[in-house]
């Protein structure tokens, strides 16, 4: 990375007539945000995979200006670089592939799971970076080197940023992943991280976000959800996922000390606020309910019973229950006539996969959800989903998916959810994963790019999922 901002932006700089500039005055970028619709918001969901070793690699890519994107691309092209600025170059197409997907769907609202921050949020260069250097930027409708249509650019006036438990070490000194090694990153952080920020998750909204009521949940304890139960090994077979040794099968995972301090969420869970303004001068809010499960797999048990409960604190939060405490000391859930979206990457299918199937469904059936989303007609949907499996580009143990339309990510699951509230009114909702025969194919299958063409290499192994609700006051 620090060849890449020395004698390549010296390379840059000597071959391109056009400098960086300003950025406020650089024609690239665009002057006035867009607009939105007062009667009905476009609220998405998208795991964005900007996972990297280092937040550092991620501000360094994101802060790199057209210009030196378009060097860094042809320089790729034409097999001129080194590998390690190859890599770069590389990332660069991820992003602008991306950026791409959210310029063609165009959503008032975007939840960006694996966006990775500094871990406490409080550094915002990489999500500036993303929203000046590539989504304020003209992408192409097909793929990285202009196969398709221009897009308009998209602006975001606003974003909110937030602190992880991944990668945040444990303060006690716990063994919490029974390695024998006490202390140690990623297993013994509060959630798996090979530093603190990875995997963490960010807002951006065309719509105010009410900072001042924004509520987390990060420091909430697990053993402090009235229906969780210490978690066992119950994973007992696994050659992938041994029982640590000095273990045995039906062990609890941890020791009575670390339930007693061991956080629910892998991530966060936060409620954000969003005012979307009316006709007459007064504003609605919306509640997006934010959260990135642990997946339930890889390991002998645990991470299958916390994926449950992290979804089932959703459930309880949207009854109302008082248990909950938020960051600030704040008790209760939402109130009982509040309009939510509950919206992640939560790792978990109703219908398929490994995890507890009665919490995702707990959550989607709930009464208070609006199951026209959820189950009926206006499920987001795709046509790429099943050919995805039926090429077998998706994970083959899924192919027999109920509703291979659904599938959201290459495992063959349905995995990402926009999950609105009974009193929302749905107009519309969809699933961004083209066919072959659809504009767009390139974004997510490019055989040109990366060892495997497809999935992180291109843009994400996960596609973005969106719902359009009605505003009503």
């Amino acid at each position: 990375m620090k060849m890449l901002k020395t004698s390549l932006a010296l390379a840059i700089s000597t071959t391109l007539l056009f400098g960086c500039g300003d950025e406020t005055t650089n024609n690239y970028y665009p002057q006035e945000p867009t607009v939105p619709s007062s009667t009905e918001a476009k609220i998405a969901v998208f795991n964005l995979s900007f996972d990297r070793y280092t937040y550092e690699d991620l501000v360094a890519e994101m802060k790199l200006t057209k210009p030196e994107q378009d060097a860094l691309v042809e320089g790729w092209e034409n097999d001129t670089l080194s590998e390690e600025v190859k890599a770069t170059a590389l990332k660069v197409i991820q992003i602008r592939n991306v950026a791409a997907i959210i310029q063609t769907e165009r959503p008032e609202v975007i939840m960006m799971a694996e966006f990775n921050n500094d871990g406490t949020a409080e550094n915002n260069d990489a999500l500036i970076g993303f929203r000046l250097n590539y989504l304020s930027v003209s992408q192409n409708s097909n793929s990285f080197d202009q196969d398709g249509t221009q897009l308009d650019p998209i602006v975001f006036q606003y974003f909110a940023n937030f602190a992880t438990n991944t990668g945040l070490l444990n303060e006690f000194g716990f063994d919490l992943d029974n390695d024998g090694n006490p202390g140690q990153l990623p297993g013994d952080a509060w959630g798996f991280g090979t530093y603190h920020g990875q995997y963490a998750f960010a807002l951006m909204s065309m719509y105010e976000i009410d900072h001042d009521n924004i509520r987390t949940f990060q420091k909430f304890k697990w053993s402090d959800m009235p229906s969780a139960t210490m978690p066992t090994i119950t994973n007992c077979n696994d050659s992938w996922n041994p029982i640590p040794d000095g273990m045995e099968c039906g062990d609890d995972w941890y020791t009575a000390e670390e339930w007693a301090e061991v956080r629910l969420s892998s991530k966060n869970h936060v409620d954000a606020p969003i005012l979307i303004p009316q006709e007459d001068g007064t504003s609605e809010t919306i509640h997006l309910l934010m959260s990135h499960p642990t997946p339930p797999i890889f390991d002998t048990g645990k991470n299958k019973v916390q994926n449950a409960d992290e979804v089932n604190f959703w459930v309880d939060y949207i009854d109302g229950q008082s248990y909950m405490y938020d960051d600030k000391g704040v008790t209760g859930g939402l109130s009982t006539d509040a309009q939510f979206v509950v919206m992640g990457d939560l790792n978990a299918d109703p219908l398929k996969g490994d995890g507890d199937l009665t919490a995702i469904n707990a959550l989607m059936d709930h009464d208070k959800v609006n199951r026209l989303a959820t189950f009926g007609p206006l499920a987001p949907a795709s046509l790429g989903g099943p050919e995805c499996l039926a090429l077998g580009e998706c994970k083959e143990a899924n192919w027999d998916t109920p509703y291979p339309g659904q599938v959201t990510s290459t495992s063959g699951l349905r995995l990402d959810h926009v999950v609105p509230s009974e009193n929302l009114t749905i107009s519309d909702s969809g699933i961004y994963w083209p066919a072959t025969f659809e504009d767009g194919r390139l974004l997510m299958n490019d055989e040109r790019v990366g060892n495997y063409g497809n999935g992180k290499d291109i843009s994400s192994d996960h596609r973005m999922v969106w719902i359009k609700a009605e505003i009503n006051n």
